[in-house]
């Protein structure tokens, strides 16, 4: 019987991670769909940057209620996560508490588990009210109808039941330990389940045994699901908040790059040696100017997709959407991933190639009217507390619309003519520019 339970463990290992392993290489083919992007620079910087803003959640401290709310439930799931260690060993070999040996470390490290799983169901309940009864603005916009919604919530029951299932499972063998039962020696501390474990007072020993396993394997079986509900789920953040802040662009907010074929073209220009008219040694690709759809955005923006954390803190802070324009900077990251989930799907269905679905980004995703409201202020960028850069993916997409389609609104149309012709934004001549100083 102990065999075929560790066989039966060592099955549900391998089909939970094989699952995992196969989204992940998903998620990374698709990013690497993007264009690509040098961000290897400065290394001590970015290392700094992910130590301070996804490890020290530095930029969450603004909103502090979110914040300590926010601590307790990522500190408790890195921390209580290290008790999977035993849990696995236990599965495989068909011991019980295996690392007991520890001594007074292990009472510590159980003691700590309790306290934080305690917290994160205290603040996966505040969330829940805060979501659904207080119903803050933030978190019930439109583009939050339908499955984000839903999913916000299946996070906060899923750790919940994590968090249950392994309380009850050391009340139970907290209680167990107590009637010196089988194999339960008396191993461990309970500051919390101690306090649970009453109410199997006048049950058969054995039912509790049989409580304590369905806990364990309860436990077990809702990390597999919950770590392969991630590729599905706005909380791919908690894995993604790392390589996105180390790849995180560290120039000044307000500093625009430029697009390397304007760039070269200017500098033909601004060369007296170089022959304007002479044939480039290589025939070079077309050059697109801008995104229109996801594999003209470099693999960053990508990354930043799937990193987007839907907390809808940039939105809240976005002067466009707080005047009632249509943008939503969340919607634009949203969106992005969206769309790029249609076409790894469709480059699955097509063994690999992707085939032309007359869909894009712009328009079928994001509307030309969201793109121009955004006045680039930078402050969605600043409040994200990863570093996600939804204004880079609106400037790129406007350069499409401006360079490829000639579709810019009017008064900036009229504001690039005024450039070309009189070489300021104002519709005067250069020779008239003084004239207001002969004014009286």
């Amino acid at each position: 019987m102990q065999y075929l339970s560790s066989i039966l463990f060592l099955i549900l290992l391998i089909v939970g991670f094989t699952f995992f392993v196969r989204n992940a290489k998903k998620i990374i083919r698709n990013i690497k769909l993007g264009q690509q992007v040098n961000r290897t620079d400065r290394p001590a910087d970015r290392l700094k940057n992910m130590a301070m803003v996804a490890l020290g959640q530095s930029k969450m401290v603004k909103r502090p209620i979110a914040a300590i709310l926010h601590v307790f439930v990522y500190v408790g799931f890195i921390i209580i996560n290290i008790e999977m260690i035993e849990i696995i060993i236990d599965g495989l070999f068909g011991t019980h508490r295996i690392l007991s040996f520890l001594g007074g470390f292990y009472d510590v490290l159980i003691g700590t588990f309790e306290v934080l799983a305690f917290l994160v169901i205290f603040a996966v309940v505040v969330f829940w009210i805060r979501r659904n009864v207080i119903k803050l603005k933030r978190l019930n916009q439109v583009e939050l109808e339908g499955f984000p919604k839903k999913d916000a919530n299946v996070i906060i029951y899923f750790e919940t039941v994590l968090m249950c299932f392994f309380l009850i499972m050391n009340a139970a063998d907290f209680y167990l330990q107590n009637l010196g039962y089988t194999h339960y020696t008396a191993v461990g501390s309970f500051p919390i389940s101690q306090y649970i474990a009453p109410i199997f007072n006048g049950m058969n020993p054995a039912a509790v045994a049989i409580v304590e396993r369905v806990a364990w394997w309860g436990h077990i079986i809702g990390v597999m699901a919950f770590m392969n509900y991630l590729y599905f789920s706005k909380h791919l953040h908690i894995i993604l908040a790392f390589p996105n802040t180390y790849f995180a662009n560290l120039n000044p907010l307000g500093e625009m790059d430029n697009l390397a074929s304007v760039t070269q073209e200017v500098k033909l220009m601004m060369d007296p040696n170089a022959d304007p008219f002479a044939a480039p040694a290589v025939e070079a690709a077309p050059v697109k100017f801008g995104a229109s759809d996801v594999q003209d955005l470099n693999w960053v923006q990508l990354l930043n997709a799937y990193s987007c954390t839907e907390c809808g803190r940039c939105t809240s802070s976005c002067p466009a959407n707080q005047t009632g324009k249509k943008l939503s900077p969340r919607k634009i990251m949203m969106d992005t991933r969206d769309r790029l989930e249609e076409v790894g799907k469709n480059i699955d269905q097509n063994k690999g190639v992707f085939v032309d679905d007359g869909k894009s980004l712009l328009n079928d995703y994001i509307t030309t009217e969201e793109l121009w409201a955004c006045t680039s202020c930078n402050s969605c960028v600043e409040e994200c507390p990863i570093n996600i850069s939804p204004l880079s993916i609106i400037m790129d997409m406007r350069r499409f619309l401006v360079m490829e389609q000639s579709a810019a609104p009017q008064e900036l149309n009229a504001m690039m003519t005024n450039i070309e012709n009189n070489g300021a934004p104002w519709q005067y001549n250069q020779m008239d520019r003084l004239n207001w100083k002969d004014e009286n």
